[in-house]
C-alpha cells in the first residue's frame, strides 16, 4: 500500500508548506488556485477529494471536489503509517515505551515460547520497524515476497504471520544493509506497521484506536475518526484510517511544531527530528525516516523534499 489517493498525502503537504520561511511564503492568489481548481474539475489531477493550504496555522485555502465536504472521512490508506509513527513517539512521550531501540519480540513472549525464532530476528527493533528495514521476508513491491500485505490480508491471524515471518536473504545483486544508504536495506513491509500497533496495545494496554484517541486525536481537537482492526481485532497500525481534511492538517501541525501542541510536548522534539530526517533509502531514491517519507520533488529548477 505504497502509493497512496491524494487525501494520503495532506499530512505533507501542510509540512512541507510550514516548512519553508513564512515571508517567503506564497499568498493563495499567487498560488494559481483557480488553475488548480480548473485541472481538478477536468480530472486531469486523479480522485482529489480536498486541498487544504494553511500557513502558520492559519487556513489560507480550503476547497472540496467530487462529492466531499469539510466533515468527509477520507481514507488516509498508508499515510496511517505515519501516525502509528507519531503513536510510538508518544508512547516514549508518556514512558510507556523505553525507545526505539526496544525489541520487538519482547513484547510477544506467548510467541516466542512456542516458536523458534532466529537469533537476528531477535534483535529486530522498534527502529527496525519504524525505518522498514527488519530482516524479515517482507517487501511489498515483491508480489512473490513471503510476507507481502495481501497474503496477510487473507490469513486468519495477522500477528502470528508476522511474527513468523523468515529471516529475508540477499541475492548477489542485491544490497546488503551495510553496503546500503544509512546501513538499512529498505523493503516496504505494512506487515510491520501492523506490528507496531500491536506493541502500541501491548505496551499501553489499550486498544491502538483508544490509545490513539488520548493522546493524539482529542488534545488536537480531532473528534471523528475511524481506525479499522485486524481479524484477530488489533488495531491496523499500516493503513485504512480516515480522518477530515482540517485534522489531517492539525497532525500536520503537530509535526512542523516539534511534537508540541498548545504548550504541551505531545512527541519528543529529538523523535520528530528523527522521524522526519533520512533513515534510509528506497529504491527510487527517496529518503525514508520513521514511517514519513521525504520525497523529492522539482519546482521552478530547485529541488525540494517533501
Amino acid at each position: 500500500m505504497r502509493l497512496s489517493p491524494w487525501p494520503a498525502v495532506l499530512l505533507s503537504c501542510s509540512v512541507a508548506l510550514h516548512s519553508a520561511d513564512a515571508a517567503a511564503a506564497a499568498p493563495p492568489t499567487q498560488l494559481q488556485l483557480p488553475a488548480l481548481e480548473q485541472a481538478i474539475a477536468r480530472d486531469e489531477l486523479k480522485q482529489v477529494r480536498s486541498v487544504l493550504l494553511q500557513v502558520d496555522g492559519h487556513v489560507v485555502y480550503e476547497g472540496y471536489f467530487n462529492g466531499a465536504d469539510a466533515d468527509t472521512l477520507h481514507d488516509v490508506r498508508s499515510a496511517s503509517k505515519s501516525i502509528t509513527a507519531l503513536l510510538v513517539g508518544a508512547a516514549i512521550q508518556q514512558g510507556a515505551l523505553p525507545g526505539v531501540q526496544a525489541r520487538v519480540y519482547d513484547y510477544f513472549p506467548e510467541f516466542t515460547a512456542s516458536h523458534p525464532v532466529d537469533s537476528r530476528l531477535r534483535a529486530t527493533t522498534l527502529q527496525d520497524l519504524l525505518t522498514m528495514s527488519s530482516l524479515w521476508e517482507c517487501d511489498d513491491e515483491n508480489a512473490f515476497s513471503v510476507g507481502h500485505e495481501e497474503r496477510m490480508y487473507v490469513s486468519e491471524r495477522w500477528l502470528p504471520f508476522a511474527l513468523a515471518l523468515p529471516v529475508k536473504g540477499f541475492a548477489p545483486w542485491m544490497q546488503r544493509p551495510q553496503d546500503s544508504p544509512h546501513g538499512r536495506a529498505f523493503a516496504y513491509c505494512t506487515a510491520g506497521s501492523f506490528v507496531l500497533g500491536a506493541v502500541l496495545e501491548r505496551a499501553t494496554g489499550q486498544p491502538l484506536a483508544d490509545y490513539a484517541a488520548q493522546v493524539l486525536e482529542q488534545p488536537l481537537g480531532i473528534t471523528r475518526r475511524q481506525w479499522d482492526r485486524s481479524p484477530e481485532g488489533i488495531g491496523m497500525g499500516g493503513g485504512g484510517t480516515r480522518y477530515r481534511t482540517r485534522d489531517l492538517a492539525a497532525l500536520g501541525q503537530l509535526v512542523l511544531d516539534g511534537g508540541r501542541w498548545q504548550s504541551q510536548q505531545r512527541v519528543p522534539r529529538d523523535y520528530i527530528a528523527a522521524m522526519v530526517s533520512a533513515q534510509a533509502q528506497a529504491a527510487d531514491g527517496s529518503d525514508y525516516g520513521y514511517l514519513w517519507w521525504g520525497l523529492k520533488l522539482e519546482y521552478r529548477g530547485q529541488t525540494c523534499t517533501v
